[in-house]
């Protein structure tokens, strides 16, 4: 979710990162039963895997645990958060072997919260998103209860944690618009992006069962559409082939098979 900040919020988003995310000493984190019957209770997707890959989730999660900083604003962070968070990064990027994303602090607020980072008050809209630009770019802030509804909704198509991460992924090649050039081959970029505008045209025209959301901008629509993927591939693959089979390619993975690789 990307949004324009202000220098006053600019200032006090830097103060929270003071507060909250300054540099400190993160507890190397090493997998422990606790963390699979977490993963194994609250995580579809890990519960698909094979006991191989599981184990290989396990190191992952930890791995990230490891590295990055999960603390609360207004709210406490216990264990459950801490491998929700980690299973958002992981999901994504469970079909690579050499990709760790530049985040070293993640903050859960209490609830939605709105431009000013204010969880009480109108225009409390915001769910997730990623900071931009100096301290803010390895700093993500989510709502806390989105980060758990997008785990405990079984039927629905969102999960706000993989939406935020997938932005930092297609952000790797300097710039969220959409298009995570590294992951496709040049000759199925323009494909790509051809297709991500008849989808958007599709729901403006009230003929797709996608987020609304994905129609603010490509780089919206990639994030929306990849939270559909990995939550209901079934649901995709069945009304949106086209759509499954390129972030197949992209995420080098299929979230419907047992094994979640893709050679």
């Amino acid at each position: 979710m990307v949004f324009l900040i202000s220098v006053p919020v600019l200032l006090l988003f830097g103060w929270l990162i003071w507060q909250y995310a300054r540099p400190r000493a993160i507890e190397p984190v090493t997998p422990d039963a606790t963390y699979s019957q977490l993963l194994q209770q609250h995580v579809a997707y890990y519960r698909a895997l094979t006991d191989d890959r599981k184990k290989e989730f396990d190191k992952r999660v930890a791995h990230f645990l490891s590295t990055a900083r999960i603390e609360g604003v207004g709210t406490t962070v216990d264990e459950l958060d801490k491998v929700l968070v980690a299973s958002s990064a992981i999901i994504p990027i469970f079909g690579f072997t050499d990709w760790y994303y530049p985040l070293t602090n993640v903050l859960l607020y209490a609830d939605r919260f709105n431009e000013d980072y204010q969880t009480e008050g109108d225009n409390r809209m915001i769910l997730g998103m990623v900071g931009e630009g100096g301290a803010l770019q390895s700093t993500m802030v989510l709502s806390k209860p989105a980060l758990h509804e997008g785990f405990d909704n079984k039927t629905s198509k969102d999960n706000t944690g993989i939406h935020e991460f997938v932005h930092l992924l297609d952000k790797v090649d300097g710039a969220t618009d959409g298009l995570p050039e590294y992951l496709l081959p040049k000759d199925h970029s323009k494909p790509w992006l051809q297709l991500i505008h008849k989808s958007i045209h599709d729901i403006r025209a009230n003929q797709s069962d996608i987020n609304p959301y994905g129609v603010t901008n490509e780089a919206e629509f990639f994030a929306v559409v990849s939270e559909y993927f990995f939550k209901r591939p079934d649901l995709l693959q069945e009304k949106h082939p086209a759509l499954f089979a390129r972030l197949e390619e992209i995420f080098r993975q299929n979230p419907l098979a047992t094994n979640k690789t893709v050679n």
